[in-house]
């Protein structure tokens, strides 16, 4: 069995677009809502279509909307969520995108909270990824990318600070 290729191997592997200005740039949404118990939060992961990772919903700028808006678009579109989105990125993440050539380039994604509020029974990507909601400390586990699981943990101790607030 082959070994599975590190973040560096694979952005290695992109070629001269590492080294200039050709990257990818996508805007993501971190859906979360509570869990089972207080102070508990779970996220939502989709998979992606073509290699069946666990991922956030993502995607390019769109015209005429703001990054955030496009993270919420996304989130609507693959996985039939909305919600309120934060008004600041929660960070970035690289990863290497599959292009439909066959080549491969680096992207860097900006990432928002989406707060769940809703989620439709029908969108528009239904039926081509699977859905599903998983703790907060365990998603960091199910995705590829070292700086999203980072991301994760930025957001869980975002939310128990709004949380003690709050009490």
């Amino acid at each position: 069995m082959a070994k599975k290729k590190t973040l560096l191997q694979k952005l290695a592997g992109t070629g001269p677009s590492l080294f200039s200005n050709q990257w990818l740039e996508q805007y993501a949404a971190i859906c979360f809502r509570p869990g089972d118990r207080p102070g508990d939060y779970e996220v939502m992961l989709i998979t992606a279509r073509g290699s069946g990772r666990w991922v956030l919903p993502k995607g390019g700028p769109m015209k005429d909307r703001t990054p955030r808006q496009v993270a919420a678009q996304e989130a609507f579109e693959e996985a039939g969520v909305k919600g309120k989105v934060g008004k600041a990125p929660l960070g970035r993440y690289c990863y290497v995108k599959r292009l439909e050539t066959g080549q491969s380039a680096p992207c860097i994604v900006e990432v928002f909270s989406l707060e769940h509020s809703e989620t439709v029974p029908s969108f528009k990507e239904m039926g081509q990824r699977e859905i599903r909601w998983v703790k907060l400390c365990e998603a960091g586990r199910l995705v590829e990318e070292p700086e999203l699981r980072g991301i994760f943990l930025a957001l869980d101790d975002r939310l128990k600070s709004r949380d003690d607030k709050a009490r």
